[in-house]
């Protein structure tokens, strides 16, 4: 075997073009290894392993720079570059992460990388600085599989030509986003891949960019040439590589959404492994689509991940115009849906908690200082969400709770989740964003209001006394189990209140409790530093009452286990109802 051999750039370049493929070969079933018994990023990569061998092949690296976007698009470069292990040795899978990493190579990956569109900027700092050292190295950024439409990657390419100076731009056109391509650029490609490149409408040329095109973006031969000719530009150069997603392995080139990434799947037949049944998010999307079929003026919103409410091609096409999926661009959505809701739509917007750190400025600006009635449903916050360290989504409570004029609300089951959609969708008199619980799926099989329009009332869900336990959204039932094992060792009845909104706090409540309660305890899903405890113990501060806070320390964290991060944090029913049993001296 080849990769075997390859520990490093320097190693493939000892073999000969003609057994280029054969390399290419390998590290394909490699990934292949990988994903389809740990899941992972399938198409993209798939799609790019022969430009991956090329480039490597070509440039000489570590001393050439490559800069991955999103990393959906890294594994083979992983593979090339002494990480193979990670991918033939199922015992060393979770030595690697699915992203670029300098923590595990720092020659090799530049950046930790998992949100997308930022690969030219990137790569246009570091054409900076190698002009400002008089270095010779090449900058190379690799953008593709959708991560074209975000509105970074227009900013970085205007930087690359305002530089001037040389950077290679490798744009991997594969025809798709995570689903399919939206936008006017993508009609461009397609203009461009029709014509061969030698469309006299040309994006990039009009930016200022030199331009090669490469049709057969699978054809070693024809990358090695096509990066041979650029290598070593003084000039911003684009080179346009067609590729197919999927590439090598037939499921993934007949279903290229469903491959984009996912969990583990059988290589033979190509069936994923579990999965499927019930989530938040599938259930949300049941209710979504039924109100669009009554109300003409609704609207679901997705940023490049339709299936976040289980829109499928079927569901999409059945929806028609009350589907937009605007790419992998949130700042759109967000103006978008302000827009939509001034002009009298009811627009939805369905984003990953992770992804809606990115528009933190357009959700302040574009949205909630001119009020616009939009809805925001936040998916895969805190522990339950992605755990890659660039996809932790333990930062919409800090940030969001602390945008005036939103109303950021957090229920604690499906049937909460389902009355507060219904009233943030027609109440048509402020923006609204609602947490959806992570984890499994929560029914209380009970009735909940119907009208949240006054804003920050708590509901005190039990009352008892000396100690009161506010659980936040899907922490509530955190917050049953505290009270349930307190009362098990002493006998108190503790109180147990559900906060529902995250944007303020409910004065009468909490001055209330004041009267027999002497400790106060918060549980939140999220960052505990800036987060919603942290308010209630600011209202306690002059007191006599004491507060307990718990939630997440603030830090990085990446792929955590879920139970072992609850433990960490004391986050477990058994160690708050210690803390609070000692603090009360029970």
């Amino acid at each position: 075997m080849y990769i075997e051999e390859i520990h490093s750039p320097a190693d493939l370049k000892k073999v000969s073009r003609k057994d280029l493929q054969a390399v290419a070969d390998e590290v394909r079933a490699a990934v292949l290894n990988r994903v389809s018994k740990h899941g992972g990023h399938v198409g993209p990569n798939l799609g790019f392993v022969e430009a991956t061998v090329a480039l490597h092949y070509v440039f000489d690296a570590p001393k050439d720079k490559f800069v991955f976007d999103v990393s959906h698009q890294s594994y083979p470069h992983k593979v090339l570059t002494g990480r193979a292990y990670g991918f033939t040795d199922e015992r060393r899978f979770d030595e690697i992460s699915g992203y670029s990493s300098p923590s595990e190579s720092p020659e090799y990956d530049m950046f930790e990388i998992g949100h997308t569109s930022t690969s030219i900027s990137l790569a246009t700092g570091l054409q900076k600085a190698r002009d400002l050292r008089g270095g010779d190295e090449n900058i190379v950024a690799i953008i593709g599989d959708g991560s074209l439409s975000g509105g970074e990657a227009f900013e970085g390419l205007d930087m690359a030509a305002e530089i001037g100076t040389g950077i290679v731009i490798v744009v991997n056109d594969n025809e798709m986003s995570i689903a399919e391509n939206h936008g006017g650029l993508y009609g461009n490609l397609q203009l461009l891949r029709r014509t061969a490149g030698k469309a006299e409408c040309n994006f990039f040329r009009a930016m200022g960019l030199d331009y090669v095109y490469v049709e057969k973006g699978n054809d070693i031969e024809s990358l090695i040439d096509a990066f041979g000719k650029v290598k070593g530009t003084r000039r911003p150069t684009v080179v346009h590589i067609h590729t197919e997603k999927g590439h090598g392995y037939g499921p993934a080139v007949e279903n290229k959404e469903a491959f984009h990434a996912g969990g583990p799947f059988d290589l033979v037949s190509g069936k994923h492994v579990g999965g499927g049944g019930e989530s938040y998010g599938s259930l949300l999307g049941e209710l979504l689509r039924s109100e669009a079929k009554r109300d003409p003026l609704l609207f679901v919103v997705t940023s490049a991940t339709p299936t976040i409410v289980g829109n499928t091609l079927s569901r999409r096409q059945e929806m028609g115009l009350q589907h937009v999926d605007v790419g992998i661009a949130e700042e759109e959505a967000v103006a978008l849906i302000s827009g939509a809701a001034k002009g009298g739509a009811r627009p939805v917007w369905n984003v990953f908690s992770t992804f809606v750190q990115r528009v933190y400025d357009q959700v302040a600006q574009d949205l909630c200082i001119n009020g616009n009635p939009a809805v925001i449903n936040i998916h895969w916050p805190g522990v339950y969400g992605m755990n890659d360290i660039t996809h932790i989504g333990f930062f919409d409570i800090p940030m969001l709770s602390n945008i005036p004029g939103l109303v950021y609300l957090a229920p604690t089951c499906l049937e909460e989740l389902e009355a507060m959609e219904l009233w943030a969708i027609a109440q048509g008199k402020m923006p609204v964003a609602i947490r959806v619980p992570g984890g499994p799926v929560v029914r209380r099989g009970r009735r909940f209001a119907t009208d949240y329009s006054e804003v920050d009332k708590y509901l005190v869900e039990r009352d008892g006394a000396e100690v009161a336990l506010i659980g936040v959204g899907n922490f509530f039932g955190l917050a049953e189990e505290v009270a349930a094992e307190i009362e098990r060792r002493t006998g108190l009845k503790a109180t147990l209140v559900n906060p529902r909104y995250l944007t303020g706090l409910d004065a009468e409540v909490l001055e209330g409790l004041k009267s027999n309660h002497s400790l106060v305890v918060t549980m939140e899903d999220g960052s505990v530093e800036g987060g919603f405890g942290e308010k209630i113990a600011r209202f306690y501060g002059d007191s006599d009452v004491k507060t307990l806070v718990y939630g997440i320390a603030k830090g990085l964290y990446d792929r955590y286990e879920v139970g072992r991060l609850l433990k960490d944090n004391r986050l477990t029913a058994g160690q708050i109802a210690d803390d609070v049993c000692a603090r009360i001296g029970r």
